[in-house]
């Protein structure tokens, strides 16, 4: 049967534990003799991860070895979100879609949500674009109401990857996108009670 990218995490087990890491690309120069700065911000933005699973016997941590061998190292991708939220904090009620097409940079401009909204999303809450191997994982950085029209204008981290299509949907829930391992190793650990130790690093496929 032929591997299908990205894959789905195995859900035999929960995860103990995940590191997410925001990172961006900046390059700073500072003098030697007054300490002023320049500093300049690359476009590159990107989301790293490293997951631990909770101790497994053999049955349960099987699943989880041969889900990352079908990953071959960095070759192959997988669905990843912030596992603590699923649901976002704000309202979240309505259809949003993408209002306009060809959007750029740290702003995203959207409609369909529930009119005259406070908080209809709020700070720190994700949103996803995209599906399958176009999902994209964003962070919302400010509290936004909807407006009469249900419209909302998001202050978003990091910038778009690509323009969306107008009227693309968004999701608000579950929200994921698509990793890579960020090494071609595939370690396990088995202890004296016969308990595997599973832990991998990730990092945003782009």
């Amino acid at each position: 049967m032929a591997i299908t990218y990205p894959l789905a995490l195995p859900t035999h087990t929960g995860i103990q534990s995940v590191s997410l890491r925001a990172n961006d690309i900046v390059g700073m120069n500072m003098s030697p003799f007054s300490a002023s700065q320049q500093v300049y911000k690359y476009t590159g933005q990107f989301w790293e991860a490293d997951i631990s699973l909770p101790p497994m016997k053999r049955a349960d941590a099987e699943y989880w070895i041969t889900f990352l061998m079908k990953l071959n190292g960095a070759y192959g991708t997988f669905l990843l979100g912030d596992p603590a939220a699923n649901t976002a904090r704000g309202v979240a009620t309505g259809s949003p879609v993408v209002n306009g097409a060809s959007q750029t940079g740290y702003t995203l401009i959207t409609d369909g949500w529930t009119a005259d909204t406070t908080g209809i999303l709020k700070a720190g809450d994700y949103i996803q674009l995209g599906s399958g191997s176009s999902s994209r994982l964003y962070k919302v950085l400010d509290d936004v109401d909807s407006d009469a029209s249900g419209n909302a204008t998001f202050d978003i981290w990091p910038n778009l990857r690509s323009s969306p299509a107008d009227n693309a949907v968004i999701t608000v829930s579950n929200c994921k996108s698509v990793f890579r391992l960020s090494t071609n190793v595939t370690e396990m650990n088995v202890n004296e009670a016969s308990l595997y130790g599973v832990t991998f690093g990730a990092r945003e496929a782009l």
